[in-house]
């Protein structure tokens, strides 16, 4: 099931794997989801992050490295392996050397570490097969994505879904890409007067690498939204640029859009309160022409034959994913949340505050995550890996960058307010723990979808485990355990 068969013939699909934030949705994940005839999804998101501790790990079995040995611009790829990689690895403990962070006028090398980065990921992922590879990102997530995009798409990248935002933009860089001209893409700020602005950031692939970019295929584009308005509008304003949609339901893991309705318990937590407006009505998706896949809760073959009936191609699904054997996930981690969930004493609820991109993370309450209020208290606050800026006008005309989870003297010098500081924690550092690439004295960030229901029909005991292809068995009503 080749990409350029899957669209003469239409043969889509069924199941689409999730993104699932940073070193979850690793390439041996993706690849084996595409091998078994569905779209496996490599994670687009901190892969600069990622790369540069894999290989301070010293890349053991040396895929990134092989990978990275067949990327068009050697010169690039040599300067990343001699600025990140460690023969060996460091030291069990060694806290990870540190890396530039972005901002709209990256470093050289922060540039050739993500083109890298989301590069190789994407030639794992691919290698081997010939089924197609989607990779994910966020939208909220604006600096990288020139970069990543041009990475994945040197890989040959064939689908490329993005959330966690309005992705308009992806389109137009998507074609520039394949076109070889000038990249742009715009990014908003915070104002002096407190309005929202756009800053273009500009990028020129040609002169970057000193030569002409080879000539590259388009990948289709699935922007994943949560409501018929913006269904609606991807549609209709990008017809023929947009190959189909997900439709992501409140209980879908990571950065869902948020309610209408927030109210404020006894706490001080926000609440979520999804309401009719919020709701999705199926039968106006279907009449858009497009394929589409029902995200949040459809880990089942129920919940699949559901999708289908309401004119759905078929279903995202991450959790289930996520909790197999080739997944990303810290292997004690993954057994702890499986033990848990398969006795169904795992709680995964919504917390508005502890991400500071305003939208809401699925957390399961894990003893001894930054969920549990005595650990997030004790952590100390720093941001140092910064993905989850927000950018400001500083009072030069310049911009500055801050973020809610750092440290509240610093955030309030920056012009932010205090009470956007309570309660967040760094999502940047934690996912890398759940990943198990985290530095010593971090705590994990365990991002699920709330239903777990597959766990005690795929595991056999509490202490079982099950691989990605029992998944898909299961998903399509081959094995029911």
């Amino acid at each position: 099931m080749n990409f350029n068969r899957m669209v003469e013939t239409q043969t889509l699909p069924q199941i689409i794997q999730g993104g699932m934030g940073f070193g979850i949705s690793v390439p041996s994940l993706a690849q084996t989801v595409s091998v078994y005839g569905q779209l496996g999804t490599v994670t687009g998101v901190g892969l600069d992050i990622l790369l540069a501790r894999i290989l301070q790990n010293g890349d053991p079995c040396g895929h990134y490295r092989r990978a990275l040995a067949h990327f068009p611009f050697q010169q690039i790829a040599q300067e990343v392996l001699e600025a990140f990689y460690v023969e060996d690895g460091i030291p069990k403990g060694t806290k990870y050397k540190g890396k530039p962070v972005f901002t709209v006028s990256p470093s050289k090398l922060l540039i050739s570490l993500t083109i890298c980065a989301n590069y190789a990921f994407v030639f794992l992922a691919k290698e081997g097969h010939d089924n197609p590879i989607s990779i994910n990102y966020m939208e909220k997530i604006g600096m990288p994505q020139m970069y990543a995009t041009l990475g994945a798409m040197f890989a040959r990248v064939d689908f490329i879904t993005v959330g966690a935002g309005i992705p308009r933009q992806i389109p137009d860089l998507i074609d520039s890409i394949a076109e070889g001209r000038t990249l742009q893409y715009i990014v908003p700020f915070t104002s002096l007067d407190g309005t929202m602005k756009s800053y273009t950031m500009s990028f020129d692939p040609k002169k970057f690498f000193g030569d002409e970019i080879p000539l590259m295929k388009k990948p289709g584009f699935i922007p994943i939204v949560a409501s018929n308005a913006l269904a609606t509008s991807f549609a209709t304003k990008f017809e023929g640029r947009v190959f189909g949609l997900i439709i992501e339901e409140p209980t879908a893991g990571g950065h869902n859009a948020p309610p209408r309705t927030l109210i404020t318990n006894a706490d001080g937590k926000s609440e979520l309160i999804y309401g009719e407006k919020d709701k999705v009505d199926y039968s106006k998706i279907a009449t858009l022409g497009l394929p589409f896949w029902i995200g949040g809760s459809c880990a089942s073959p129920e919940k699949l034959g559901w999708a289908i009936s309401l004119g759905a191609t078929g279903v995202q699904v991450g959790s289930i994913f996520a909790l197999s054997e080739e997944s990303g996930m810290d292997p004690e981690i993954r057994r702890k949340v499986r033990e848990l969930g398969f006795k169904g004493e795992l709680k995964v609820g919504a917390d508005m505050r502890i991400s500071p991109t305003n939208y809401p993370l699925e957390l399961a309450e894990l003893e001894g995550t930054i969920v549990d209020p005595a650990v997030l208290e004790k952590r100390a606050r720093v941001c140092n890996q910064s993905a989850l800026v927000s950018l400001f006008e500083k009072s030069d005309g310049s911009i500055g960058y801050r973020c809610a989870a750092e440290p509240v003297d610093k955030y309030t010098s920056k012009g932010g307010k205090i009470e956007d500081t309570v309660g967040r924690g760094c999502i940047c550092n934690g996912l890398m723990v759940t990943a198990g690439l985290g530095n010593k004295g971090e705590f994990a960030v365990v991002t699920l979808g709330q239903d777990l229901g597959f766990l005690p029909r795929l595991m056999a005991r509490a202490n079982s485990s099950y691989g990605a292809k029992q998944a898909i068995d299961f998903l399509l009503g081959i094995v029911r355990r």
